[in-house]
């Protein structure tokens, strides 16, 4: 018997062991922590969360980001937006990558520093199991919205 176990072990690809990095709520809550740490800059979560070959594109790929520009990015951020948030978001799994997409809402402080605008984003994110730990490897956003007039 263990035997014929041994040998249905080593018959089926080891890709049939293979499961997400994270199971999908873990995975969409850590994710929501990805955008807080975009938007406070919060370093050591992003140089923990993000794959050495890590890369964003941005929207009509009028900016792309490697993991070093966006930890120097956050080191000292330009801006500190009021939100960053993200909604309708949905996973899509393959072996131990997930690939989640959904809309993420930016809002930023106009200068008066009472009023604000938004910007929403359709992203897909892909992350992958490296070592056993979960990392970002490809981040892409297309702006979808902005909002015309302050928001109070």
């Amino acid at each position: 018997m263990k035997k014929l176990f041994l040998l249905l072990c080593c018959a089926l690809p080891l890709q049939s062991f293979a499961a997400p990095c994270l199971p999908m709520p873990d995975l969409i809550q850590r994710d929501q922590q990805y955008e807080e740490a975009l938007r406070v800059g919060d370093v050591a979560f992003l140089q923990a969360w993000l794959a050495e070959d890590y890369v964003w594109v941005h929207s009509l790929a009028s900016q792309i980001e490697t993991k070093a520009m966006v930890l120097a990015r956050s080191e000292h951020p330009a801006v500190v937006h009021k939100s960053r948030s993200t909604s309708e978001v949905h996973g899509h799994v393959l072996s131990d990558t997930v690939v989640l997409r959904g809309l993420n809402t930016v809002e930023q402080w106009n200068a008066d520093g009472k009023t604000w605008r938004s910007n929403r984003y359709q992203f897909i994110r892909t992350y992958v199991n490296v070592g056993g730990a979960c990392k970002l490897l490809a981040n892409q956003t297309m702006k979808v919205w902005s909002s015309e007039t302050k928001t109070s």
